[in-house]
């Protein structure tokens, strides 16, 4: 199954070029995540590889349907940047052993899985986000500003979903909503820092520069909550 990730990853990077290209890529993406949970038995959602390459697809996803936007159907900046950004992530999942262990009783529950699926729809749609905004930095087209509103608002209603399906799945696993955990409070930041966002981006035009530097933040902040505490530190939500 692992050449199926690197074709995604390679079409990916070829799809910078064409969006045709990028939607095969994406066709390799969901069979490869689709074979392996097959041979699993659940969602592939468990260890990094796995949930690299599921942010590696839902950038892919996310990227092709935003792309359906009018102003960005003839945009080759940005079908560029999704594949890029879709392919790195794809080549980085690569990296990682592939792990075949049964899925811990702690996370055998569909209140697991619904929590980590919604949580990287967000963060592939704050990825997409942060590519429009830097976008708008180049080329300062109003309307690039209104789709950037909308994937964040829709990236923070998925995120927002999954904190409460994981505060569902953290009494079940540990009897308590709430752990105070490093990867808890990263995420309460990411959450309320996009409720900033969009809370800016109401206030009308003039804060548009201020909104589309943090809609490029945001990501950092993303990959930081996602990555960075995962692999820095101590947490029931570590690697």
């Amino acid at each position: 199954m692992q050449p199926l990730l690197l074709t995604f990853a390679a079409f990916c990077f070829f799809g910078a070029f064409n969006r045709w290209l990028l939607a095969l890529g994406l066709a390799a993406g969901i069979s490869y995540l689709g074979l392996r949970g097959w041979s699993l038995g659940r969602l592939p959602l468990v260890g990094p590889h796995d949930t690299i390459a599921f942010f590696a697809v839902s950038l892919a996803a996310m990227g092709l349907a935003t792309r359906l936007s009018r102003p960005l159907r003839s945009a080759a900046w940005f079908n560029a940047a999704v594949g890029i950004m879709a392919g790195i992530f794809g080549g980085l999942a690569l990296i990682f052993p592939v792990r075949s262990m049964p899925m811990p009783a702690i996370l055998d529950t569909l209140w697991f899985e619904l929590h980590v699926v919604l949580a990287f729809f967000a963060y592939a749609l704050f990825g997409i986000g942060a590519i429009v905004s830097a976008g708008w930095l180049a080329v300062r087209d109003r309307s690039l500003m209104d789709i950037q509103f909308k994937t964040a608002l829709a990236g923070w209603s998925f995120f927002s979903a999954s904190m409460v399906a994981g505060g569902i799945w953290g009494y079940y696993a540990w009897g308590t909503y709430w752990l105070w955990t490093p990867k808890e409070l990263w995420t309460s930041i990411l959450w309320l820092f996009y409720a900033l966002v969009l809370h800016l981006r109401l206030k009308g035009a003039k804060w548009d520069v201020l909104s589309a530097w943090l809609g490029v933040l945001g990501f950092v902040v993303t990959l930081f909550t996602y990555l960075g505490v995962s692999l820095l530190m101590k947490s029931s939500h570590s690697f």
